[in-house]
């Protein structure tokens, strides 16, 4: 069948019910945050500050070599006077990088833009030679003055005291610092902000794939725990209306069971994970029903371990085995049929059996009893929330019968009544 968009659909040819598991179309099982722009939010600060640091720690490299240098020659300066002369270099510097990483992360470069960018990163360039040298020259270390030998601010007339901006001067900084500025820093921090882009985005990119990962598994399993439901429905409504010409009454107690798990089944809602001691509570619900149709031809064993009852077991894991060993095996023999389920703990592993005294699985029913709807499903769920620390097999044991084991690592729920997705 197909919706009005074209797609198609899985529906029971007995009542209508949709049998693909999916949700309706305002539901969306896939729900993932794209990434905000790299320069923006919480990351500005990191910016500011990594650019404060690095141009410091310049700055003082650059101090101390100075130091060094007017040693070497005999001469003599003061650190507070060479340490003054750097910050008047270097701070500019720590104020511009910000914006060249923004001006990266806002305008990358890409194949079918490279040329324009390019350009553009030019006139960056200039602009951030243009500011430097503005800032700079507002200093009191702005410009050093050959004939008095000390270093003065171009936008300052100290004669004067006025604020007077000097434009040869500004010009003449502009003319010799361009090329330095743009070659020597400049482009170095245009790499250093691209490198740090792409990375960053890389990372944007492997935490979106992780969490559409995460997102497409909890469809996936909802969508099998979703064909679980009603193929237990199905099965059980058939056994009813079989008993129904029967034992009005005993269908009718079946009836009230049913509806009984199915409210259990709802509140579950869409969690994959419960407790052994709950899933325990929902397989005698449907045990209860399968003795009313069967009568004193099914004896069921329960050999739980105590320890075990808190341990987490993905929800209808046990009923579809169960389902399978009364369909399969006690209800293809005359004589008295017992299911066993027996769970016990090995340090690190949960160790789940189901056992029946049937006829085997030999031939083509067992065939079919091995690779049914429920056990097939129940396989890729297990599949999809252990990986490869799971097993489910199928054994024939030397007395006969047909025996499930399960294998899935000991997690403890403390809260016996809690269910956790």
């Amino acid at each position: 069948m197909k919706t009005s968009s074209g797609t198609e659909t899985k529906t029971c040819p007995c009542c209508g019910t949709d049998l693909s598991g999916g949700k309706r179309p305002s539901e969306s099982p896939v729900s993932v945050r794209m990434p905000s722009r790299w320069f923006s939010g919480n990351r500005q600060w990191v910016i500011w500050a990594g650019s404060l640091a690095v141009w410091l720690f310049i700055t003082l490299v650059a101090t101390f070599a100075v130091l060094q240098m007017y040693r070497a020659e005999g001469g003599h300066l003061a650190f507070s006077q060479s340490m003054f002369m750097q910050l008047s270099q270097m701070m500019p510097y720590a104020l511009l990088t910000p914006f060249v990483f923004a001006l990266v992360a806002r305008f990358p470069i890409r194949r079918e833009n490279w040329i324009w960018v390019l350009v553009l990163y030019l006139v960056g360039g200039a602009i951030f030679t243009l500011v430097h040298v503005g800032l700079r020259g507002a200093t009191p270390y702005g410009v050093f003055d050959s004939k008095t030998h000390a270093w003065h601010s171009a936008a300052w007339d100290y004669q004067t005291h006025k604020f007077h901006i000097h434009w040869p001067i500004f010009k003449r900084m502009f003319e010799n610092q361009s090329y330095d500025d743009i070659v020597n820093t400049y482009v170095p921090i245009l790499f250093i902000a691209y490198v740090v882009s792409y990375y960053s985005k890389l990372k944007e990119r492997e935490k979106l794939t992780s969490q559409l990962e995460i997102q497409l598994t909890k469809a996936n399993l909802q969508m099998l725990k979703s064909q679980l439901q009603p193929h237990f429905l199905f099965n059980t409504m058939h056994s009813i209306s079989g008993l129904m010409f029967q034992d009005v009454h005993a269908a009718d107690r079946m009836m009230t069971r049913l509806s009984e798990l199915l409210r259990m089944s709802l509140e579950e809602g869409t969690e994959q994970i419960t407790t052994l001691n709950h899933e325990l509570e929902f397989v005698n619900g449907y045990l209860e029903i399968e003795k009313m149709r069967l009568g004193d031809r099914l004896k069921v064993d329960l050999k739980i371990s105590p320890e075990t009852l808190d341990a987490e077991v993905p929800h209808l894991l046990l009923q579809p085995l169960v389902e399978n060993a009364i369909q399969h095996g006690i209800a293809k023999v005359t004589y008295k049929g017992e299911v066993t389920i027996a769970s016990r703990r090995d340090e690190g592993t949960l160790w789940l059996t189901i056992s029946d005294n049937g006829p085997g699985f030999n031939g083509a029913n067992g065939a079919q009893s091995k690779s049914g709807i429920g056990i097939g499903t129940s396989r890729e769920r297990l599949q999809t929330l252990y990986g490869d620390d799971q097993r489910l097999e199928f054994r024939a044991p030397q007395n006969g019968g047909t025996e499930v084991t399960i294998c899935i690592p000991f997690r403890p729920i403390i809260d016996t009544h809690h269910h956790k997705e």
